[in-house]
């Protein structure tokens, strides 16, 4: 969506956007292969229409979509009338473009049919777009500024947390100051950040839905998990027990839920992505994919790891912590299953979620690499084999096990006092070795694995 966003802006900047009959959407190699499956077409086309992610409604996305198709007239950026078949829009599976997988090529036409303009974007994952200049030249000067402590490894941002007596959140924040906004201000972005996370998982824990879409009929589960460890609490709050000196009483608020931890958790992240699965919004985080973790952990931190006594900054600093660590990750390495598995996603969404618990627990800076560390080590090699090219199987149980392995580490990283014997950019560069050393067909393709191996097939 954001791809064919910038391609609108680029012929506006052209001056040939009133020129345009037409534009031909080209999507190859993964993209391609599990296109149908993500909904890519549907994002290809609200792009072109001038919507972006945070701002479209999820809700109208299909019946938009089908409008385009049976009128066969596209809005381009919402005001252009251009022309639209499905032979304009074109899935090619079996090619690839240079530099990345994920790569797309759009083209518009003249009423004459001749090209205007042509130009190729990559989606690397995340939600980042990078143009084919871009990607030709990775070391090119951005003519962004430098933040007030640079750092580019985990080591060197070690270094700087002990040299200046800062936490990484609080160094990371100082960044974000440095390129002119205010504490505040780099807070009520993430508080918001954290008000839609909380809403998709509301949104998932009381969805009225049975199915999700697609041709495997997988069921929503969260609802009816919801409810079931819902009807749980309530029954012991309401219990009346016998205490010391035969005085009874009935039990409050502030009783800890019941059912183990683990099981509200692994609700949370279900939630969120059988959300995505039907195609609501949710937060990349580090992708589409693996939104569940993030979210679910520190909403479990909340009800249960804070005495349910967090506050706002308990909920910047995990987010400004778990960023970080995805920063790292993009850098680094790579957070596109289609260039490493789902190592990229699950196993980085794990790494930085246990790092965000980590910080919020008070764990120090070493302690909070050591989850990191943990968190991805025990997910090297995660292949990214969906079936049928739709993110539901393997893909939401898969965010729970993310989100329980995420605690885990975290509860392994504060009992030790942070000194690993394999440090976090160990961890980054193995991940990204692992990832160029899998075969293709296990990298977000549907062409291998559990996609082939299932017994499900398409209808």
């Amino acid at each position: 969506m954001r791809a064919a966003y910038y391609y609108v802006q680029r012929l506006k900047s052209k001056s040939l956007l009133e020129k345009t009959s037409s534009v031909k959407s080209q999507l190859y190699g993964s993209l391609a292969l599990t296109g149908e499956g993500h909904s890519t077409p549907k994002a290809i086309l609200m792009g072109l229409e001038g919507e972006l992610p945070d701002r479209v409604d999820p809700t109208k996305i299909t019946s938009r979509v089908a409008s385009i198709r049976i009128k066969k007239q596209l809005m381009v950026d919402g005001v252009h009338k251009t022309y639209f078949d499905n032979d304009l829009l074109q899935l090619l599976k079996t090619e690839e473009l240079p530099h990345h997988s994920n790569g797309m090529r759009f083209t518009a036409y003249d009423q004459l049919g001749q090209v205007l303009d042509t130009y190729v974007y990559y989606s690397i994952g995340g939600g980042f777009v990078r143009t084919v200049d871009e990607m030709a030249s990775p070391n090119a000067a951005s003519g962004r500024q430098s933040p007030l402590y640079p750092y580019h490894t985990c080591e060197e941002l070690r270094d700087l947390c002990n040299k200046h007596s800062m936490n990484i959140a609080e160094l990371q924040m100082q960044n974000e100051i440095s390129f002119g906004k205010t504490a505040k201000q780099v807070s009520e972005a993430l508080l918001n950040i954290w008000g839609v996370m909380n809403q998709v998982i509301e949104s998932g824990l009381h969805s009225p839905e049975k199915l999700l879409p697609g041709h495997l009929n997988v069921r929503r589960r969260a609802p009816e998990m919801f409810a079931r460890l819902e009807s749980m609490e309530l029954a012991e709050r309401q219990k009346i027990r016998t205490v010391e000196g035969a005085k009874v009483h009935e039990l409050g608020g502030n009783i800890k839920p019941i059912g183990t931890a683990m099981d509200w958790l692994s609700v949370y992240a279900m939630a969120v992505n059988e959300e995505n699965a039907a195609g609501g919004r949710v937060v990349t985080s580090p992708t589409n994919g693996a939104a569940g973790v993030i979210p679910a952990v520190l909403r479990y931190y909340i009800k249960w790891g804070s005495n349910q006594q967090s506050s706002p900054t308990d909920i910047v600093n995990f987010l400004i912590t778990a960023g970080v660590i995805g920063l790292l990750f993009k850098k680094g390495a790579s957070i596109s299953a289609a260039e490493v598995g789902c190592q990229g996603e699950i196993g980085v969404a794990c790494s930085m979620a246990a790092a965000g618990l980590t910080a919020v627990y008070g764990g120090s800076p070493a302690q909070i690499e050591n989850a990191a560390e943990i968190g991805m080590e025990h997910h090297l090699g995660l292949t990214c084999d969906p079936i049928g090219g739709l993110v539901q199987i393997p893909c939401i149980e898969r965010n729970t096990m993310g989100s329980i392995k995420a605690v885990n580490a975290s509860h392994l990283a504060l009992i030790g006092d942070g000194n690993n014997v394999v440090p976090l950019d160990t961890i980054i560069a193995t991940m990204l070795k692992t990832g160029r050393d899998m075969q293709t067909k296990y990298k977000e393709t549907s062409l291998g694995g559990l996609a082939i191996h299932s017994g499900v097939t398409e209808c």
